[in-house]
């Protein structure tokens, strides 16, 4: 028999329920831009609070050839000369191979590179032409990377490195990648990957490689050597290896877009995407610390046994988790059974006096 009923008044008075309701709307397109089509009333204002964490590990490899960047406020890094819109933060993980000189290249000379001699646009508003600048100055800091490792003699031919970098410009985010890191957005609870895994096993990738002279073998190599078919660096397999990166842009949606991960492959290849966020998601609900979400994707994955180095960034857009935030209350009536069995174990459980 279910009845409303009132509960003891000195312990409370009513069971509340709190609940998030979230709407699930992703649109997309198979263009390198991922727009909404609809603004919602409050997304011209919206203004996203980046803060961010990371972490590394070896794994069970002997040498660690990971590195990373990670700068929630680049504006105070390039200096008030430097005009765009805020917030203004960069992140990329650079996975070496055959030594770790090209990613301690990159990560060392990024911001120089990315942001002074590809002519990085500078702009207060981020409005499509300006992203469309953003995007052509990203893709050419790629290549003028890869040019200078081949010019720097204290880079081996052989060494090179992936790259994958996000970038903040109020509500625009910009990921750029060349290798198999993965950029991971969570939209209302759900994975959305932002980049390819760049292999010569993928089709498209094949049928490239092939066209510029390149073979890929049985067990998925490039000409028997390398796993990936872009990459900065290996000028020994150039062509047909390229650095040109994959682009894509859009705009952060309030109360949808509530963090982005950026992991190298060491995670990737013993996780799925919707696990990695899920892991993100439950640690955003107990600790609210970006950091150490970071360091559980990372032991997950050597618990998973990864036979990589590992290392995991994770972007928040909200001061705090956005089921927090969207929490609203709800109300149950209790069956009379139900208010029995709470009323023994509120008579149980209560302090003696």
């Amino acid at each position: 028999m279910g009845a409303e009923v009132e509960v003891l008044r000195s312990s409370f008075s009513e069971v509340e329920i709190v609940a998030a309701e979230l709407d699930l709307d992703l649109r997309s397109s198979d263009e390198a831009t991922i727009l909404c089509d609809e603004e919602e009333p409050s997304a011209s204002e919206f203004v996203p609070f980046v803060r961010s964490g990371c972490f590394a590990d070896v794994g069970p490899r002997r040498l660690m050839e990971d590195q990373h960047i990670i700068i929630d406020d680049l504006a105070g890094q390039l200096g008030p000369s430097f005009t765009c819109p805020s917030p203004f933060a960069f992140y990329g993980v650079f996975d070496g191979h055959g030594g770790a000189d090209a990613a301690e290249y990159v990560k060392k000379n990024a911001l120089r590179i990315f942001f002074e001699d590809a002519e990085f646009p500078r702009s207060t508003e981020a409005d499509e032409e300006f992203l469309d600048h953003v995007t052509s100055s990203i893709r050419r800091a790629f290549l003028l990377a890869d040019d200078a490792l081949a010019d720097d003699c204290s880079v081996c031919s052989s060494s090179g490195t992936t790259a994958l970098t996000a970038l903040v410009l109020g509500r625009a985010l910009v990921v750029a990648n060349a290798g198999d890191c993965r950029a991971v957005l969570c939209r209302d609870g759900e994975a959305v990957e932002l980049s390819s895994d760049h292999r010569p096993t993928d089709a498209a990738e094949r049928c490239r490689l092939e066209a510029a002279g390149g073979t890929v073998d049985d067990a998925g190599y490039l000409n028997g050597v390398l796993s990936l078919s872009r990459a900065l660096g290996d000028w020994d397999l150039k062509p047909p290896l390229t650095a040109e990166p994959e682009l894509r842009h859009f705009l952060l949606r309030p109360g949808h877009d509530e963090f982005l991960i950026l992991a190298c492959d060491g995670v990737w290849d013993v996780m799925s995407s919707a696990h990695a966020v899920g892991i993100v998601r439950r640690g955003l609900r107990r600790h609210d610390d970006p950091s150490k979400c970071a360091r559980e994707l990372v032991m997950e994955a050597l618990r998973l046994r990864t036979f990589d180095n590992l290392t995991a960034i994770v972007v928040c857009f909200t001061p705090e988790h956005h089921e927090r935030a969207a929490a609203t209350l709800r109300y149950c009536s209790l069956s009379a059974q139900a208010l029995s069995q709470l009323k023994t174990w509120i008579c149980d459980n209560a302090p003696s006096r």
